[in-house]
């Protein structure tokens, strides 16, 4: 098992590993592996967009040390439960406006202190951006239509000064009329307009068809 350059990323192969927070349970199904008695979740990065996006493209930086990320859309905390395992030491503020989804993310809570869910609208960071505070990380995985516009208010309302955020665009979430690449240019004026620097820009095929994820600064 081989560290990567990421924080708290371990390579085995082709493979992506985390170190388990929560040793002996499985989150959703993940192979669990121990080696010189630490056990590592396997990563899937066709269950985890943040885990195609490191495959996809090695020379991204995450956040080395971060006291708080806001990650908007938890759905039932694939991804999520790996930036807990990646972040022990951060609180993790996980939006989802869901009651469906956020019944077993809440469940997941309970098991994980550091992540901290919320049950609101990410269309509406006003709500919950006093309980949020200033974050070092705002990553964002749903599928609204304006889901560039969503991304760049949350960014304005929570992220630090020397922060980063990742957008994961669902280019068929936002219109099935137009083509990818129009969407995405689109996405792209809409980040560049509101002031953030778009650092890398990734096709995360072929894990997720049609989805590009954006990682910028401000």
């Amino acid at each position: 098992m081989e560290p990567t350059h990421w924080p708290g990323v371990y390579r085995e192969g082709r493979d992506l590993y985390t170190v388990n927070l929560t040793p002996g349970t499985r989150v959703y199904g993940e192979t669990l592996r121990s080696v010189d008695g630490i056990e590592y979740r396997t990563w899937d990065p066709f269950r985890s967009k943040l885990a195609a996006l490191l495959h996809r493209a090695g020379s991204i930086e995450l956040p080395k040390r971060p006291r708080a990320a806001l990650y908007l859309g938890g759905a039932h905390g694939t991804t999520v439960s790996h930036l807990s395992d990646i972040f022990p030491t951060a609180s993790i503020f996980v939006v989802e406006k869901s009651p469906t989804a956020f019944a077993p993310l809440l469940a997941l809570s309970r098991r994980r202190p550091n992540l901290l869910p919320l049950l609101a609208d990410a269309q509406l960071p006003e709500r919950y951006q006093a309980d949020v505070g200033e974050v070092d990380l705002v990553y964002q995985d749903v599928a609204q239509r304006t889901q560039a516009a969503i991304f760049t208010e949350n960014v304005q309302a929570c992220l630090a000064r020397e922060g980063a955020g990742i957008l994961m665009l669902k280019a068929r979430s936002v219109t099935q009329q137009r083509s990818t690449s129009a969407v995405v240019r689109e996405a792209r004026g809409v980040l560049m307009r509101e002031g953030l620097e778009i650092r890398s820009e990734t096709s995360l095929t072929p894990f997720s068809r049609d989805h590009v994820a954006f990682v910028v600064t401000t």
